[in-house]
């Protein structure tokens, strides 16, 4: 099955964003961690930036990263005309 350039267009913006979302959630998960001695002086809410992305602040970057892919690919499927239901 030979693709179209708009398929491949859209394959192509799909890798971009999985990418792009890819390095933020590594960054918020292994980044941080990696540095989290030299990160201990800055305090958000009274607590040791760190410690509180690991008990918190992941958890709403994750959260927030799994909205706006599914938003986006939303946006992107209405635009592209592969998108299911709503008909």
């Amino acid at each position: 099955m030979q693709l179209t350039e708009k398929h491949k267009e859209y394959w192509q913006k799909n890798l971009r964003l999985t990418g792009i979302l890819l390095a933020i959630w590594f960054v918020a998960t292994f980044v941080i961690g990696w540095f989290a001695r030299d990160l201990q002086s800055i305090t958000i809410l009274g607590f040791p930036f760190p410690f509180y992305m690991a008990a918190q602040g992941s958890l709403i970057i994750y959260v927030v990263i799994i909205w706006y892919y599914a938003h986006t690919m939303n946006k992107m499927d209405r635009e592209y005309g592969v998108h299911e239901g709503d008909d």
